[in-house]
């Protein structure tokens, strides 16, 4: 997928002379086109280039591969420029000339996904990368995240930020706050479920639904066995019967297969259970043709990997989303990892 990654790379001069943005879009055979799912968005954001920055450290710090660790940088660059101040983001770029969106209802500034995500993407990479500016807006993005009420979508990717920075080293301000945004998604729970928000009726969607993977981690870093218990009972009910199935489900996109991966993962290394270990290698293999419609996802010989599945048809688009999201559930393969470290696209 790297190789996709590259295609949908252009430089952003207007951000600053290394900048890197991600194409949104891109069609069957290689066209991009921007994002207009709701009125005209952009052609690249900020959503984006946080998860691929947060990727291409991974693999730099995987690898040692200096040419992964200046694409990172570039992208970084184009995050950081998109501070709108305050802690907050703008997320779209109307065109390659860097025109900001500043008031679209995906765009505009707030505590919202494009702000948690350029939040928990510096906390993934402020130490890997040793950028102080991005230390500093990492702090006020924190604060703003503190005095906020997002649902619960959001407030975890904040959370995997805080759990991040923890690892590290305490903090007190960190774990006080840790500590709320874990109650937070523990009370936004239906029938033994963690929901999305409190107005999400029925299952909660699994596009960026990482709750119990949150919780699971926090429970070890809070010494809280509770939220372990609320993690195991959720990830149970949201997602071991859909991943048998192979994601038998009217819609599938790599984020919900990835969202699925990276919560069994965390519940393997917290529980010890070789159950999760398995749940997660289903669910990986999903990308290779498990999946109802048998359709391989990720075609590692042209290395781009198609937007999803679609009513059991493969959606041979292959966006930017799709492919950050199969690298970060793939990282450890090795294949993935041994093409990363011989990687030497340079824009």
């Amino acid at each position: 997928m790297l190789r996709q990654l590259a295609a949908l790379t252009r430089p952003l001069p207007a951000a600053g002379p290394r900048a890197l943005a991600l194409a949104v879009y891109s069609g069957a055979t290689g066209e991009h086109f921007e994002a207009r799912e709701r009125g005209v968005e952009g052609v690249a954001c900020v959503d984006d280039a946080a998860r691929a920055c947060v990727l291409l450290s991974k693999l730099w710090a995987a690898t040692g591969n200096d040419t992964l660790r200046r694409w990172a940088d570039g992208l970084l660059d184009f995050v950081l420029w998109m501070h709108a101040g305050d802690g907050r983001w703008h997320n779209f770029v109307y065109d390659w000339q860097g025109t900001r969106n500043t008031d679209g209802p995906t765009s505009a500034a707030g505590i919202n996904f494009w702000q948690a995500r350029a939040t928990c993407a510096l906390a993934e990479v402020s130490l890997l990368l040793d950028n102080d500016w991005a230390r500093a807006i990492l702090t006020g993005a924190l604060a703003a995240a503190a005095s906020a009420s997002p649902p619960s979508d959001v407030r975890a990717i904040h959370a995997l930020g805080a759990l991040v920075l923890l690892r590290r080293a305490p903090d007190p301000w960190l774990s006080l706050h840790l500590t709320a945004w874990c109650d937070e998604l523990a009370e936004c729970r239906r029938e033994g479920m963690l929901m999305n928000s409190p107005d999400e009726r029925d299952r909660p969607h699994l596009w960026g639904h990482v709750q119990e993977a949150v919780l699971a981690d926090a429970s070890l870093v809070l010494d809280r066995k509770d939220l372990r218990a609320l993690a195991v009972g959720s990830a149970e009910a949201v997602f071991a019967e859909v991943i048998e199935s192979g994601f038998d489900l009217p819609h599938v996109h790599s984020y919900d297969v990835q969202s699925a991966v990276f919560v069994m993962d965390r519940l393997a290394a917290v529980t010890g259970e070789s159950r999760y270990v398995e749940l997660a290698r289903k669910a990986r293999s999903w990308f290779d043709g498990r999946n109802p419609a048998g359709a391989v996802i990720f075609d590692r010989a042209a290395g781009r990997v198609a937007d999803g599945l679609d009513d059991g048809r493969l959606n041979d688009r292959s966006g930017a989303e799709a492919n950050i999201s199969a690298g970060l559930a793939l990282l450890d393969d090795p294949v993935a990892l041994s093409r990363a470290k011989s990687w030497s696209q340079v824009w």
